[in-house]
């Protein structure tokens, strides 16, 4: 049996170890010496920290790592979320020291992808392989999904309305397999805004990361529109460190859709950090009004300095009217970033949307614009609208103290 899962692993395939506690190196290390013998195994001889994660990650591409926990849970798992925020797409196998259900939850619920129990056997091994090897496969098959997330800048900013409406908007533009995703672990509001009810969220899906198939992801979906919804806990997570690691359900997204919008609650904290670096698109929903755009900005140097790839955040004005707040180009100046698109202020059609439980009348300039949102990020037929460049204008001398608020709270930080 492990000959044979032996000649099925791929030739680049390597495998970081982590872990304080010598004795449990080396009897892992007798037991990969007979299932995967030709697997390179780096011993880190302890726990790594990001910078020398990131330059093995670099140097080496891990394909799996080998963290043992049970010696010191909470040094691995700081452990875990270093490496995950350098390579989301590690496998994680957690090392115990015994069947503790509440340690292996909480290992799943931090990102690992599978688990060992000492004594170590070579059929144990075997089968946490085999499933990676299947993991992995799932993983090339949705390689080509497109994870879009929606982001406020501030409360208030309208972006789950926009979320709910854009996963609509997005399958029709394609009929390709789409997912709304409510991942606010705090305050979820999807499911009150299409009228929903579950007593699935995405906390069972994270408990069953590691267990995970097809047949068991339908059952904790909802669905709506012609579109599959994962909802947030009715009642808000009490410690959310508990689940600071969004990850595995973004893969899992990846795995059975070819487009998903993720609705979450903010830019800040570990959690929403994880949603920007896993998305292919980042949506900052702002509006055109000063606090907005303040918080915009303050967004913005929070993404920069956490390393969220600027070229993926799109900035969107949501309720833009020109009677009423700034116009598109001091926008763009303040920000220095271009707005990505703008949706119109239209109270009444999104009260009566909201009130139906059911997406906006597709007659509405909100529908009218959102489809042309829809159009740039995925277009027609999967592939989106090339973005094109544009120049932010010129700060004007009637338009200075504006700017000069933007610098003085920049400085501050």
């Amino acid at each position: 049996m492990a000959t044979n899962l032996a000649t099925r692993i791929p030739n680049n395939w390597t495998a970081l170890l982590m872990s304080p506690n010598r004795q449990v190196v080396g009897e892992l290390g007798t037991v990969l010496n007979q299932v995967v013998p030709m697997m390179p195994v780096f011993d880190l001889q302890g726990f790594a920290g990001r910078s020398m994660l990131s330059d093995l990650v670099i140097s080496q591409s891990p394909t799996l790592c080998f963290l043992e926990v049970s010696s010191n849970p909470e040094g691995a798992f700081t452990a875990l979320s270093e490496l995950l925020s350098v390579d989301p797409t590690i496998s994680v196998v957690a090392l115990l020291n015994n069947n503790d259900p509440d340690l292996i939850l909480r290992c799943l619920r931090q990102g690992a992808a599978e688990f060992l129990l000492r004594p170590f056997v070579e059929d144990q091994l075997v089968t946490v392989m085999e499933r990676l090897l299947s993991l992995r496969g799932a993983r090339g098959r949705g390689s080509h999904s497109k994870v879009i997330t929606v982001m406020p800048a501030k409360g208030a900013c309208g972006a789950t309305t926009i979320a709910c409406n854009l996963a609509w908007q997005i399958r029709k533009k394609n009929s390709k397999k789409t997912l709304l995703a409510d991942l606010d672990p705090i305050a979820g509001t999807v499911s009150f805004l299409m009228k929903l009810t579950s007593i699935y969220s995405f906390t069972d899906a994270l408990s069953r990361v590691g267990t995970m198939d097809e047949d068991v992801w339908k059952g904790l979906m909802s669905q709506t529109s012609g579109i599959d919804v994962l909802l947030s806990p009715e009642l808000p997570i009490q410690d959310v460190n508990e689940v600071h690691d969004p990850r595995p359900i973004v893969e899992l997204c990846r795995q059975f859709y070819d487009q998903v919008v993720i609705d979450t609650a903010g830019a800040y904290g570990e959690w929403a950090l994880a949603l920007a670096q896993s998305s292919d698109e980042l949506l900052l929903v702002t509006s055109n009004e000063l606090p907005a755009l303040q918080a915009a900005q303050r967004c913005l140097t929070y993404l920069d300095r956490n390393r969220v790839d600027r070229s993926r955040i799109r900035i969107v004005v949501n309720r833009f009217n020109t009677d009423v707040g700034l116009s598109r180009q001091v926008i763009e100046t303040a920000l220095h970033s271009e707005v990505f698109h703008v949706l119109p202020s239209e109270y009444d059609v999104i009260h009566h949307s909201l009130v139906e439980g059911k997406p906006v009348a597709p007659g509405s300039g909100f529908a009218k614009q959102l489809s042309g949102l829809a159009e740039k990020l995925v277009g027609t037929d999967g592939t989106p609208e090339p973005a094109g460049k544009k120049e932010p204008a010129k700060k004007g001398s009637a338009l200075s103290s504006i700017f000069s608020l933007f610098n003085r709270t920049s400085a501050k930080r």
